[in-house]
């Protein structure tokens, strides 16, 4: 009994999520190729997480979190204000640069790791971390997932992305700034005037620190200038920082580090909204999206896409949206993936990268309450999709 209270309830989600998908295949009501083509479509998927997830907690037991975090705190002065600057711009520039998930894996320690060193509140430097790697996901195909699923239908350079994204972009990031500072960094939130700077860190075992941050700066140069598949260069980063844990601190290795939650929900949900998907979810996406490529057409598909992003995931949701825009819309396409890249605030499970940052937040002891979560994440979602995609169509 005391076993069954302990269990989380994204636990029993994301167990519930598997046992469906599987009997929806096992009943015949999801056929077994596109079952098969999703769990092929996911495998590399389910490798970087899982492996990303064991480099981020192991290099954050390194303490190379903890010096990044007392860097940024000694750069801020003690000033909320230009520590918020400095946080908004190493979240926004690590999403678009590299990728949400890598931002919501490697720069959430960091920023839980500076509310422990500064000695400040942990929830609005982990909501910044979590609204900045949706919200700023938008200017380059390598930015979010879905940009990269997109990259064919759109037909778009990265320049010629950014050229098209970068005023959406720049009202996404505007508008999640506005709620940052009103929600939850604003005096009466976060509690004191100022902070005091920390005293640069000295590493416990220097050897696993360096070979720790040489793990996670490969890891980032693989993923920039080698063009490598995430899973790759998560795996190989993964495996050297296992690799000096094993002969300097082999205790710490366990089970625990690998995310089992996660290896249970997403094939679970991927599999849930293909059969969804493969049941009348098409006909009921093309009469919500309509084929309108004007200012209201565009402003339908981001909201489709939102709202589908919250009830099942992104991924999913941009998936099943994209077979419902007309070939000929791009700018429509493109709405939908503001909606599926600004919107998923709300639940959970809305984006992959929410994911691994309760991961993250769960793994340091930060709670985060789901209410204000939410409630907060609705007004940001809605705002933020809406002037995105205002943008876009004055683009």
């Amino acid at each position: 009994m005391r076993i069954v209270k302990s269990v989380h309830p994204l636990d029993w989600l994301a167990a519930g999520l598997l046992v469906c998908g599987l009997l929806l295949v096992a009943t015949g009501l999801l056929p077994t190729g596109p079952a098969g083509d999703a769990m092929t479509r996911i495998g590399p998927l389910l490798v970087f997480l899982a492996t990303a997830i064991v480099l981020a907690e192991l290099t954050g037991r390194a303490q190379v979190f903890d010096a990044v975090a007392a860097w940024v705190a000694r750069t801020g002065k003690g000033s909320y204000p230009l520590l918020f600057g400095l946080c908004v711009l190493f979240a926004s520039v690590t999403t678009i640069t590299l990728n949400l998930d890598t931002t919501a894996v490697l720069l959430t320690p960091v920023m839980l790791a500076l509310s422990t060193r500064v000695g400040i509140a942990a929830v609005p430097l982990a909501m910044t971390t979590v609204w900045l790697a949706n919200t700023a996901s938008l200017l380059l195909p390598v930015s979010n997932l879905t940009n990269l699923l997109a990259a064919d239908r759109v037909a778009l350079s990265p320049v010629e992305m950014a050229a098209t994204m970068w005023l959406p972009q720049l009202a996404s990031i505007l508008v999640t700034m506005a709620c940052l500072w009103g929600f939850y960094w604003r005096r009466g939130r976060r509690g004191s005037e100022s902070y005091i700077p920390p005293q640069p860190l000295r590493p416990a075992d220097p050897v696993v620190f360096r070979v720790c941050a040489l793990a996670c700066v490969g890891f980032l140069v693989a993923i920039l200038v080698a063009d490598m598949p995430l899973w790759w260069a998560s795996t190989a980063a993964a495996l050297v920082v296992v690799g000096v844990f094993a002969l300097r601190r082999r205790s710490e290795l366990r089970l625990s580090l690998i995310p089992w939650r996660l290896m249970m929900l997403v094939p679970g949900m991927f599999l849930v909204v293909e059969t969804v998907n493969a049941n009348g979810l098409h006909d009921v996406l093309t009469a919500a999206v309509g084929s309108d490529g004007g200012l209201l057409g565009m402003l339908r598909s981001a909201g489709v896409g939102a709202g589908l992003s919250n009830v099942l995931n992104n991924l999913p949701a941009y998936l099943a949206g994209e077979a419902a825009v007309p070939v000929e819309n791009k700018h429509q396409l493109l709405a939908l993936l503001i909606g599926t890249n600004v919107g998923p605030l709300v639940t959970p499970w809305a984006s992959l990268a929410t994911l691994l940052w309760f991961e993250r937040c769960r793994t340091h002891g930060t709670r985060i309450p789901l209410r204000r979560f939410m409630a907060t994440g609705l007004v940001l979602a809605v705002t933020a999709t809406l002037a995105a995609t205002v943008q876009l169509a004055l683009v």
